[in-house]
């Protein structure tokens, strides 16, 4: 039996393909897929009989058979997402995407193919800001001899342990280290200074749109037991929402008054959440009427603060029990968009992540724009676009998809690059 552990476990990643699991090995991936199902059978030939043997050997084959097939069916997928048709080109508005090779993020940019970028880690690494802000602005200069709205430049800088673009940006406290400080009357003063230092900095690297601040209440017991990412208890501000709208009002304007954008995240909540969605489906159990007196005080203010929302994989059964808020048309339309009046910009999280993953990212994707959502965020496993962009560009030529509300969705994008254009300039100038 300890014989086919290596082949079934080969056997299952060339099953799923292109894994954001496995994304440190991506440009192996097929070739190792290959060459190591060739050494196992070359090893286990001699050690086993003539029928298990010839199972072996056909499962071994059919690794190596699918791995190069599904390579070839990627790359098909990526050429042509690149050749740019009129689906891809009028879906592209939709991407928010990370990168790594600055010539093929420029290429999409360039044709349309994508209406922001995230800006994580790997591009400002060792750089200094005036080269970071550079690179920016060329993707932009191309936006507009292209004659495309500005590109949403998007970044994970809520402070203290989760700040991607520190250095060069100033390390900073979490926002709930301001409220261990002191809840009296000079709390927002504190948050609107914090708020300004973020703001400029982000402002001087081209940043318009920050993933942050967290709006989830703080959970009052431990959290899921596995959970490696999300870690909700260490980001939240507070439990309380009225002292959590306090902080993300006064946050949220000193941000915008530098020309970024702020995103409450992540509706409809995590902190009563038991799964990490980066890797595990997660469910909401608690009531609606619960979670509107609570959880969604901090997300209502939205609409006048004129901050985005992201939405979160989770599973809110009352409202939706099949699908994931950031995939619901319930939610999304019902809650949001009509319940309560919310216009502004919606976005998922990152559909990379294990509790969307898993219905696969075509599907994913074009349940997302189907709902309603803006803008779809692909930022850990940049290759996952083409397999999105190839799902949706299929669905809006098969009619899948609704152009009148594709269309609503891309004014509400380009209204959110464009704001506001005075105050990132003077951001700018103050912060270089």
């Amino acid at each position: 039996m300890l014989r086919w552990t290596v082949p079934l476990l080969l056997l299952y990643v060339a099953l799923h393909p292109k894994s954001p699991y496995l994304f440190a090995l991506r440009t192996l991936e097929t070739p190792l897929l290959v060459a190591v199902s060739g050494l196992v059978w070359w090893r286990a030939r001699g050690r086993c009989g003539r029928r298990e043997g010839g199972m072996l050997g056909a499962v071994l084959l059919v690794v190596a058979i699918v791995a190069i097939g599904n390579e070839a069916i990627f790359r098909r997928q990526r050429a042509e997402v690149l050749a740019a048709d009129a689906a891809a080109r009028t879906l592209g508005q939709h991407f928010i995407v990370g990168y790594i090779r600055f010539d093929e993020v420029a290429m999409l940019a360039e044709r349309g193919l994508i209406g922001g970028i995230y800006l994580g880690r790997g591009n400002v690494r060792g750089r200094t800001l005036t080269a970071i802000r550079a690179e920016i602005d060329a993707l932009q200069d191309l936006r507009r001899r292209a004659g495309l709205p500005l590109l949403i430049v998007a970044a994970d800088q809520e402070g203290g342990s989760v700040a991607h673009l520190t250095p060069p940006l100033t390390e900073l406290p979490s926002l709930a280290a301001l409220v261990e400080a002191g809840t009296d009357a000079r709390l927002e003063a504190r948050v609107r200074a914090y708020g300004e230092t973020q703001g400029r900095g982000l402002a001087a690297l081209g940043v318009n749109l920050n993933l942050g601040p967290v709006a989830d209440l703080r959970p009052l017991d431990g959290g899921p037991v596995f959970d490696t990412h999300t870690l909700i208890r260490r980001r939240a501000i507070a439990a309380d929402p009225v002292l959590v709208n306090r902080v993300i009002g006064s946050y949220g304007a000193a941000l915008m008054a530098q020309g970024v954008r702020p995103t409450l995240k992540h509706f409809p909540g995590l902190g009563p959440v038991m799964s990490d969605t980066h890797h595990f489906p997660a469910r909401l159990e608690k009531p609606v009427e619960l979670l509107a007196a609570s959880d969604w005080q901090p997300f209502r203010g939205a609409a006048q603060s004129g901050a985005a929302i992201m939405l979160a994989h989770v599973v809110l059964p009352e409202i939706d029990p099949a699908l994931p808020a950031s995939l619901s048309k319930a939610v999304v339309q019902g809650v949001l968009r009509r319940g309560w009046g919310y216009q502004g910009l919606l976005l998922t999280d990152d559909l990379t992540m294990g509790a969307v993953y898993r219905l696969g990212i075509g599907n994913a994707t074009v349940a997302a724009l189907d709902a309603g959502v803006d803008m779809l965020l692909i930022s850990y496993d940049p290759d996952q676009y083409y397999r999105a962009m190839y799902g949706a560009a299929d669905a809006l030529r098969r009619g899948t998809l609704d152009p009148a509300q594709l269309a609503a969705s891309r004014r509400r994008i380009a209204a959110a690059a464009d704001m506001p254009p005075g105050a990132v300039r003077m951001a700018v100038a103050r912060s270089l």
